[in-house]
């Protein structure tokens, strides 16, 4: 009961709370239907109660907020429902359609109560980020600009962007090392957050690292495997789907699902339902340039063969004509030289007879024409000196000369010399 001090009349602090509560609890009879954006989910794991933070924003300004209370029971019903329709779970951030009774409480003061949450609501309002974050990419003319990138011929350097632990990066590097034609390739790995909102953040920070470094790889592998289909409306988020819309390398993605594709798989070079799917990609990119390559090479390999066996024959058959024709050339020649060996012998033998005779004609000359021979001709040979005179100018009056006859010799002196009429 209130009191009166001073013709004021008092109530206490419980008095007003208590006549809030009754208040309230006369006017909101009713469950009521609210639309509202759920801040903070605040859900609290070892009781199993959530305490949501729900708010109501214009151009990004809240202009209205109120706490509310989403007892256990009632979250886990509401979480199942919402994972079967959106394949999300309730987060933070989301906009919700929700049943809630209004209370006041003295120590808590006022909430809403959610009874219910319609997942239809939820999932229309993200089905229209979806599609605003499509009309954003096609009106800035980049919804294809990552799909009209040139993959190279051979994709062997991979920047990757996964949970390390994750049961999809170890099914892609599985396949991708263990293929059965032992194509190598490089590849590193980017670690990062890749389902819930903090993804969106997380995805970009790597893809700017990578964008570093960009020389070094071929392409950008964005590997999510396990978690079913839960935790996918970031890849619809239009900051992250521009990021990997103007990538300068082609960006694979393998997010490992089976319902309607998201923002970032169609804006994406390529994109597979599951990470083996991804792997197995790039490795046929490999077969498709080894496969013609090694039939060239058996090609070349058969022709070769072929030429040498070919060539081989060609020269056997050469060599045997060779044979053959050499053969009847040198027993041809060698008659020939025999032939001109005799008539050499022939030849030689008479001019060797004719000049042998015409030797000895020449000594015989050369015997009759001897000073010996001479003398005993008749003449006689007249030296002076020691010199032969032939002429009667080489001697003067009182000379001493010597005339050599056939037999002995005289000395005179000239008396008179004179030229013979």
């Amino acid at each position: 009961m209130p009191e009166t001090i001073n013709d004021k009349t008092i109530f206490s602090l419980l008095e007003v709370c208590n006549s809030i509560r009754k208040t309230i609890a006369d006017r909101y009879k009713s469950a009521y239907w609210i639309k509202a954006e759920m801040n903070k989910l605040n859900h609290y794991s070892h009781s199993g109660h959530c305490y949501p933070e729900l708010v109501e924003k214009i151009d990004g300004k809240v202009i209205a907020q109120i706490k509310a209370n989403l007892w256990k029971d009632d979250y886990r019903n509401i979480n199942d429902r919402f994972i079967q329709v959106l394949r999300e779970p309730l987060k933070d951030g989301i906009k919700i359609l929700f049943l809630a009774t209004i209370s006041f409480d003295a120590t808590y003061g006022l909430s809403l109560r959610i009874i219910d949450i319609d997942p239809a609501y939820t999932l229309g309002d993200l089905e229209k980020e979806k599609q605003d974050s499509i009309k954003r990419l096609q009106d800035e003319g980049i919804f294809n600009r990552n799909k009209s990138l040139r993959l190279s011929v051979l994709p062997q350097r991979i920047a990757i962007i996964s949970v390390e632990t994750s049961k999809g990066y170890a099914d892609f590097m599985q396949v991708l090392n263990l293929n059965p034609w032992s194509y190598k390739f490089f590849h590193m790995l980017f670690p990062s957050i890749l389902q819930g909102e903090k993804a969106i953040t997380s995805i970009i920070y790597q893809l700017k690292r990578i964008k570093k470094v960009r020389k070094h790889f071929d392409v950008v592998a964005i590997i999510r495997g396990g978690g079913g289909d839960v935790g996918l409306s970031c890849y619809n988020n239009y900051e992250l789907a521009r990021e990997i819309a103007l990538f300068p390398l082609p960006v694979i993605t393998g997010i490992g699902h089976a319902t309607n594709e998201t923002v970032v798989e169609m804006i994406s070079f390529s994109n597979a339902i599951t990470p083996t799917k991804i792997a197995e990609y790039l490795v046929q990119k490999f077969h498709n340039f080894s496969v013609p390559v090694q039939k060239a090479l058996e090609t070349v390999v058969d022709k070769s063969r072929r030429m040498l066996k070919e060539e081989g024959v060609k020269v056997q058959s050469e060599a045997k004509l060779f044979r053959s024709v050499t053969g009847n050339i040198l027993m041809e020649n060698r008659n020939h030289v025999k032939n001109h060996q005799r008539s050499l012998v022939q030849v030689s033998a008479f001019r060797f007879k004719n000049e042998l005779s015409k030797i000895n004609g020449f000594e015989k000359d050369v015997r009759n024409l001897s000073p010996e021979n001479v003398l005993k001709r008749g003449y006689s040979i007249t030296t002076h000196n020691g010199k032969v005179i032939k002429s009667h100018s080489e001697l003067k009056e009182g000379d001493i000369i010597d005339t050599s006859l056939s037999e002995g010799h005289i000395t005179s002196i000239i008396k008179k010399t004179y030229e013979q009429a």
